[in-house]
C-alpha cells in the first residue's frame, strides 16, 4: 500500500489548486492521482477545433499566479493547457502527479484513521486526507438514442476528438447546441460540404469581445501586474452582474436579467435577419436558467446555405444518418456529439466513496438531498475535502471556486492543527445550518423565480433542485472561506 498524509484525485486546475495550499502548509507528502495522459483536466481532454476559455482570460486563472501572455481575450484552449503546465513546474507538482490511474474507490479506515484509495489497475493509496477534484465536466453524456451504435460512418463526442480526422467535404451533424457547439460549429462549417445541427434547447448568446492582446499590453501585464489586476478586476465585475445579479439575486435585481437577455436578443436580431430562424434561436426560457454564453459566429453560422438547423427531435439513428420524429432523415458521413457532461446521475461523486460505518457518499446524497458545508465537507465524511460538490461553484468563473475552497482549507487545516488533531469532520448542525441557508437563498434566485421549465440545465439536479451554484456573490464566498466558525468541525 502506498502511503501518503494526502491524495488528491485529479490534475486539473482544482486538484492543482488543492495541493498549491497544502504545500503551503507544509504538506509535501501528497500523491496527485489523474486517470488521463497527462494534467490540466477539461484543457487536457477537451481539445476540439475552436475550443477556447468561454469568459475573459484574465479571470480565468489564479489571481496569485497571474498570466500576462494571454493572447486574446477569451484565451483559445492550447493556451489554457499551456498555462497549466506553467503552474505545475512553478510550483513542483509534476512530481506528485501518477498519470493514467483511475480511481474506483475511496475507503475510510476507522481503526487506522486514514483513507484507503483503490485504483482500476489494483493498487491502493493510503492518506490521511482526501481531497477529491474530479471536476464538473469530466463524465461525458451519450444521448439515449434508438440505433446511435449501429451508425457506419465516424462517430465522435467532443471530449474525445479524433485530431486526424479530416472532416473536409463531408457531410457533417452535430447533436446539441450548448457551449462546446457554438465554438464547435462555426470551425466546422468551414470545411463540411454541408452541416446539421440537431438542437433540443436554444442558448442565449451574448456578444464576445473578443480581441488580440497587444504585444506592448503583455509586456505591461509582465512588468506591471498592477495593470493586470485592474483588468481582472474588471471582468470579474461584468461576470458579477450578469450571473450574481441577474441570475442569484432575480428577486432584487431582475433587471439585470432583463438587461441581459434584451442584449442577447439584439444581438440575435443583428446577426439573423430571418425571423423564422430567429424564432427557432430564441430561447423559451428565462436567461440564467441554462448557463449563456458568448459568440460572434454561431448565429451568422446557422443562417449559412450550407447550414441546416434541425429542430425536430430524433427519433433514431440508422448506419446511414439520423431520422427525425416526423419521418424526414438526414444521411451524414461523421456524427459529432456535443452533448456534453453527465453531472448527476454518474458524478457527485465520480467514483464510490464511503465513510463511516460504510455510508456511501453518492447515496447518501441521493437519498438526503445534494449538500455539503461551504461546498467542501459533508458530515459522516471525516478528512474528505469534497471540491466539485453541491453549493460550491461560485460565480463564472471556476478559479472562483478554487481559491474560496483553498481558502477554506487554509482555515481548517489551521485550526486542526492548533487543537493537535489530525481528523475533522463537520457537525450535522453546521451542515444543516448551510443547507437552509442555501436553500433560502435559491428561493431569490432565477432558478425558483424565473421560468425555467425545458432549460434542460445542468444545473438542476435529477430532482429538480438546482443545487450546483453557491447562491451568492463571489465575495460572500472568499469572505466566509476565511472566517468560517472552527467549532463547525469536530476535531480529533
Amino acid at each position: 500500500m502506498d502511503m501518503h498524509d494526502a491524495v488528491i484525485v485529479g490534475a486539473g486546475f482544482g486538484g492543482m489548486g488543492a495541493a498549491i495550499q497544502l504545500k503551503r502548509l507544509g504538506i509535501d507528502d501528497l500523491v496527485i492521482l489523474e486517470r488521463e495522459d497527462d494534467l490540466g483536466g477539461t484543457w487536457h481532454v477537451n481539445h476540439y477545433p475552436g475550443l477556447a476559455v468561454d469568459i475573459p482570460s484574465s479571470t480565468y486563472s489564479y489571481s496569485f499566479e497571474p498570466n500576462p501572455h494571454w493572447t486574446r481575450l477569451f484565451a483559445p484552449g492550447k493556451e489554457l493547457k499551456a498555462y497549466a503546465e506553467h503552474v505545475a513546474e512553478r510550483y513542483d507538482l509534476r512530481r506528485h502527479m501518477v498519470f493514467g490511474t483511475s480511481v474506483s474507490a475511496a475507503v475510510w479506515d476507522e481503526d487506522a484513521q486514514r483513507w484507503h484509495v483503490s485504483t482500476s489497475d489494483g493498487s491502493v493509496h493510503s492518506g490521511r486526507w482526501l481531497f477529491t477534484a474530479t471536476g464538473f465536466l469530466s463524465q461525458p453524456r451519450l444521448p439515449e438514442i434508438a440505433g446511435i451504435e449501429s451508425f457506419a460512418g465516424r462517430l465522435v463526442h467532443t471530449a474525445d476528438w479524433d485530431d486526424s480526422a479530416d472532416l473536409t467535404g463531408e457531410r457533417v451533424a452535430v447533436i446539441g447546441t450548448g457551449a462546446t457547439a457554438v465554438q464547435l460549429v462555426p470551425e466546422l462549417a468551414r470545411v463540411a460540404e454541408h452541416l446539421t445541427v440537431f438542437q433540443r434547447t436554444p442558448i442565449w448568446v451574448a456578444p464576445k469581445p473578443d480581441y488580440p492582446v497587444p504585444s506592448v499590453a503583455r509586456r505591461v501585464f509582465a512588468a506591471l501586474p498592477l495593470t493586470q489586476r485592474l483588468v481582472r478586476w474588471g471582468g470579474s465585475a461584468l461576470l458579477e452582474a450578469l450571473m450574481v445579479g441577474g441570475v442569484l439575486h432575480y428577486k432584487n435585481l431582475s433587471a439585470f436579467n432583463r438587461a441581459a437577455e434584451l442584449m442577447c436578443r439584439a444581438h440575435l436580431a443583428r446577426q439573423v435577419r430571418d425571423p423564422e430562424l430567429r424564432r427557432r434561436l430564441t430561447p423559451s426560457y428565462s436567461f440564467g436558467c441554462k448557463r449563456p454564453t458568448f459568440s460572434n459566429e454561431w448565429f451568422p453560422t446557422l443562417a449559412r446555405p450550407d447550414v441546416t438547423l434541425e429542430t425536430e427531435p430524433i427519433a433514431r439513428v440508422d448506419e446511414r444518418g439520423l431520422v427525425t420524429a416526423d419521418g424526414r432523415r438526414t444521411d451524414v458521413d461523421t456524427l459529432v456529439l456535443a452533448t456534453g457532461f453527465n453531472l448527476w446521475d454518474v458524478n457527485f461523486p465520480a467514483f464510490e466513496v464511503l465513510g463511516r460505518e460504510g455510508r456511501n457518499l453518492g447515496k447518501w446524497w441521493r437519498d438526503h438531498r445534494f449538500q455539503a458545508y461551504e461546498g467542501v465537507t459533508v458530515p459522516g465524511f471525516p478528512n474528505l475535502v469534497s471540491l466539485n460538490s453541491p453549493y460550491s461553484y461560485s460565480g463564472l468563473s471556476y478559479f472562483t471556486t478554487i481559491e474560496s475552497q483553498m481558502k477554506h482549507v487554509e482555515r481548517l487545516f489551521t485550526g486542526m492543527r492548533e487543537r493537535g488533531a489530525t481528523v475533522f469532520e463537520v457537525t450535522q448542525e453546521a451542515n444543516d445550518e448551510f443547507l437552509e441557508r442555501m436553500t433560502d437563498r435559491v428561493a431569490d434566485t432565477v432558478f425558483a423565480l424565473g421560468s425555467c421549465e425545458g432549460a434542460h440545465s445542468y444545473y438542476f439536479n435529477q430532482h429538480g433542485e438546482a443545487t450546483l451554484l453557491r447562491p451568492t456573490s463571489t465575495l460572500n464566498a472568499l469572505r466566509e472561506a476565511g472566517r468560517f466558525p472552527l467549532d463547525a468541525y469536530d476535531y480529533a
